[in-house]
């Protein structure tokens, strides 16, 4: 490779597709991004075409997401324990076969809305280990200088399917069949379990497995020794509860003020396409204070919670959401690789957990509490109110000392501030070295 095309995929952030990992979890991600996207509308319509009803997609969609906040701290445990690829690639063939076996039961006429109920709780468990393996084993596909491009072409996909998937999954579901919808969804899932099975990664340190109570303690204690990831997380968790308040109280407001669910649907694509813009941006552009920029650049989804409060034009809060998933893109991407570098690659899938289960927790209550808020002080302003209660914490954590001190250095890296030594809650652990891959 000359060293024009080197300086080249340097410029335009593509150096991480030099390495064969990152490759195949790249491929393999991408597709499964893909499937997933389709199957969300495909789910929809299943339950409609067995005679359920908005209670049942409200149930399902419930079941999914409980299953995977009560199992993620286990999945984050277990993808320290053993070698993250693998925890990834049984949670995919155990995705593979859930769907399997839904397209087959849809396609043949036999399936029954409980046995969607059924399915989405095993793809919500099997979900909590993927996830926390995932974070922690995209800084072991690439050298740390590359992380936050890597991030970035792997979130890409995400924000990419999010503006065609929603329009592939009714093409398909209208000329099919939304059990074909489910099919392909299995597929990709099979690929990306191919695509893991067939990664080559260095040898890392396991440490001896533990009782599991004092593994999690392990966890949180590495979580609350670094101030600049803890007070972080508490911004992004009321951004989590927050934003509920665009996501409920803006289609109720686009049908009754702005002409109806085709506006809502448009204003939810200028999201997603701001998120592509987001990444292309993240690939190129690396602040020299990482986590002030990422914190800095959520602050800019309140502009369409502001934007639909009075309301304004459609057109107007279709650019607020423009430039509401540049910022969200922005920070997902940042932090990812942040704190792949800052934290330790032994305990990092059950920090990881952690902000995820954290997340989870905080979604719902935002749901719960949006709609008896707004009926007691009025739609604007709770979404005022929601937009306050990201735009204040996600401005005085800049302010934070260890934040600020978050630095790039000259290679690309990132660098943080000294570790307090906490005193060990066990005895140290002795360690073993999984085999190389070969």
């Amino acid at each position: 490779m000359t060293e024009e095309r080197v300086s080249e995929e340097d410029r335009w952030g593509l150096t991480p597709f030099r390495f064969r990992a990152f490759r195949l979890l790249w491929i393999g991600q991408t597709l499964s991004a893909a499937g997933t996207a389709i199957t969300r509308i495909a789910l929809i319509f299943a339950i409609l075409e067995l005679g359920g009803g908005a209670a049942d997609i409200g149930y399902i969609t419930a079941v999914q997401t409980v299953a995977t906040m009560v199992f993620t701290l286990v999945g984050g445990v277990w993808a320290d324990r053993l070698r993250r690829n693998y925890v990834m690639l049984g949670a995919d063939v155990l995705r593979a076969v859930v769907q399997g076996t839904l397209a087959a039961l849809l396609l043949t006429g036999n399936a029954q809305i409980w046995q969607l109920g059924l399915g989405a709780a095993i793809f919500g468990g099997a979900t909590a280990f993927f996830d926390p393996a995932s974070s922690g084993l995209l800084p072991e596909t690439l050298p740390s200088k590359h992380l936050q491009s890597g991030t970035a072409l792997i979130n890409f996909a995400g924000s990419f399917f999010s503006v065609g998937g929603p329009a592939a999954a009714g093409l398909l579901i209208a000329v099919f069949s939304p059990g074909l919808v489910f099919a392909v969804d299995a597929l990709s899932f099979v690929v990306s379990a191919i695509s893991l099975a067939l990664l080559r990664l260095a040898p890392r340190t396991l440490a001896k497995a533990e009782p599991f109570w004092r593994d999690l303690r392990t966890g949180w204690r590495e979580v609350t020794i670094r101030p600049w990831y803890w007070t972080t997380l508490i911004a992004h968790s009321l951004w989590n509860a927050a934003m509920a308040a665009y996501f409920v109280l803006g289609p109720v407001i686009a049908a009754d003020r702005l002409g109806g669910a085709g506006v809502w649907g448009i204003l939810s694509a200028c999201w997603a396409a701001g998120g592509i813009v987001g990444g292309i941006i993240t690939l190129r552009f690396k602040p020299k204070r990482p986590l002030v920029a990422a914190n800095l650049a959520l602050i800019l989804t309140i502009a369409p919670m502001l934007a639909i409060a009075p309301p304004l034009q459609p057109w107007l809060i279709g650019v607020a959401a423009f430039a509401s998933g540049i910022g969200l893109f922005f920070l997902g991407a940042v932090w990812s690789a942040t704190v792949g570098q800052l934290i330790p690659n032994e305990v990092r899938s059950r920090v990881e957990s952690y902000d995820w289960m954290i997340s989870l927790v905080a979604m719902p209550i935002g749901f719960a509490i949006v709609g008896p808020l707004a009926a007691h002080i009025g739609n604007a302003a709770t979404l005022i109110g929601g937009a306050a209660l990201i735009a204040i914490p996600c401005s005085l954590t800049v302010l934070i000392p260890g934040v600020r001190a978050i630095r790039r250095t000259a290679d690309g890296t990132v660098v943080g501030p000294p570790v307090p030594q906490a005193a060990p809650a066990d005895p140290p652990a002795s360690t073993r070295t999984a085999p190389a891959e070969l």
